[in-house]
Parts: C-alpha cells; structure tokens; sequence
C-alpha cells in the first residue's frame, strides 16, 4: 500500500537521484528539478545522483549538469559503469575483458586497470554502446558462445529523450541472448550490487537511502527490493498504468520531482 505523500519523504537522509528522465530529458531540464535539488541543499539534505546510463562518464554528467545550472561535485555522480568496473575488480580480477561500450567508457574502464581486449575473452560487458556496430555485435556474441563470461552493464530496455525513447542496454542484450542463448548477469539498478555500492561510498543504512526515478523496474525497484525505499516521478518512462499492472509498489508516487519538493 503506498503511503500518504506527507509521510513518506521524513525519515530520508539520503536521496540517490536518477537523471534521464527524472532530472532532465535529453539536454533540457525537466520544470522544477533544479528546484527541488536547491531545496535539498537548503535543507542540509544528502544527495547522490545514480544514472544507469553507462554510454556517459561521471566526468560528462557533472559538465553537463554545470551547463543546466546545477554545479555538484563529481564524487555525486555514479553510473552502472562503475558498479561494473568494481565488479570486475572484486570478481575477475585481471581477466581478460571485451567491452562492447563508447569510447568514454572504455576509456574509463582502462583508467581503473581492467584488461580490455579484443581477442580471446574471458568476460564480456554489455554496456549502453551509442556507438554500436554490427562488427562488435558479431564479436561479442563470439565470445559468449565460445565461453566467455556474460556480463551487462544494467537491463533498462529504453531510454527516453526529448522525442520520446531510444534503445537501450536491456534490448541490446536481448539480440545478444537470442543469438547466442545466454542470458548475462545484470549489474547497476536495481540489483543489490547498486545499493552495497552507494551505502560503502555514503556510509549510510540501506534503510536511510531513497532511490528516485522515473522506472518502476530499475529505479523505484532498487530501493524497495534491496532495504531502502524507492519513489516513482511521473516524467520519464513509467506511467500509472505501469503502476496498476507492475509488481513493485513504490513508496509513494510524484507527479515530478518539482512536486515532491512540496512534502520534503
């Protein structure tokens, strides 16, 4: 049952906010975020921005932020590419690595020490590649078939902008799995590794932090499968018929994060 709005924003000490679609569309602010974001501040509120678009850096976000008007610093962004990048580094460490991802976030990953290749994989990454090519669709699936360990950056099938959505990392895999039968092991939101990621680099309780997001599936799902809470703003993907027919019940509902400032 979801709680009356007056409710449930009280006991929150951590807000950990998506942005496409929550906090913009494409390059244009969405009406009253920013507002809500200098509300926070005001309130001595924490706060986290967590995107699980990994075709972009934290470095990127925090430029394009600053050209919005919201100047944070870049140790408040976190993607679904470094959830996967420590990933790598806990679970498979020094193996040989194909990334199928932009340039930005190979880039990236190599920063961070992982052995990128392109021949002979041991695991292979699914990422949110705007760059994508047939060539690396044919390689990638290679190595899944021939073994390798299939791995994806996050599982959001679309992602929206100004003229509605584009594909995603989600339906990028699925052409992945009907060719080679396998079904990768999906990392960022809403899966527990996203949240034991955002509690070790916050130092707050799972049960203090709030996702908040426009998808019931990844958003609103990490915080009320994994200890925390999670709240849906109705300006990206999900719509209430979504809500009507999905089996995760937010913790409340906004129509935009300019109304929920109201009951901060």
């Amino acid at each position: 049952m979801i709680k009356p709005k007056n409710d449930v924003l009280k006991d929150i000490k951590l807000f950990a906010l998506d942005m496409d679609g929550t906090v913009y569309l494409g390059n244009g602010l969405i009406e009253g975020a920013l507002d809500f974001i200098k509300k926070l501040q005001e309130l001595n509120k924490e706060f986290i921005f967590f995107t699980n678009n990994s075709s972009r850096v934290p470095s990127f976000y925090q430029e394009k932020l600053a050209k919005m008007g919201c100047f944070i610093d870049e140790d408040r962004i976190i993607t679904s590419g470094e959830v996967t990048i420590e990933y790598l580094k806990t679970y498979y460490p020094g193996k040989a690595v194909y990334l199928m991802g932009t340039p930005l976030l190979e880039e990236s990953f190599r920063k961070q020490g992982i052995n990128l290749v392109q021949d002979q994989a041991d695991v292979a990454v699914a990422s949110f590649d705007t760059t994508l090519t047939y060539e690396k669709l044919n390689k990638i699936c290679t190595f899944i078939a021939n073994g390798a360990t299939f791995l994806s950056t996050h599982l959001d099938l679309v992602c929206p902008t100004e003229t509605g959505f584009m594909p995603d990392c989600g339906s990028m895999c699925a052409l992945i799995t009907k060719s080679t039968g396998v079904e990768p092991k999906y990392l960022g939101k809403p899966f527990p590794e996203t949240m034991d990621m955002v509690v070790s680099i916050t130092g707050h309780k799972k049960e203090d932090v709030a996702f908040v997001g426009d998808r019931l599936y990844t958003d609103v799902a990490t915080g009320v499968k994994n200890g925390g809470k999670g709240f849906l703003v109705l300006t990206g993907e999900a719509t209430m018929q979504d809500v009507e027919t999905s089996d995760i019940v937010p913790d409340g509902i906004f129509n935009s994060l300019q109304e929920m400032m109201d009951y901060l």
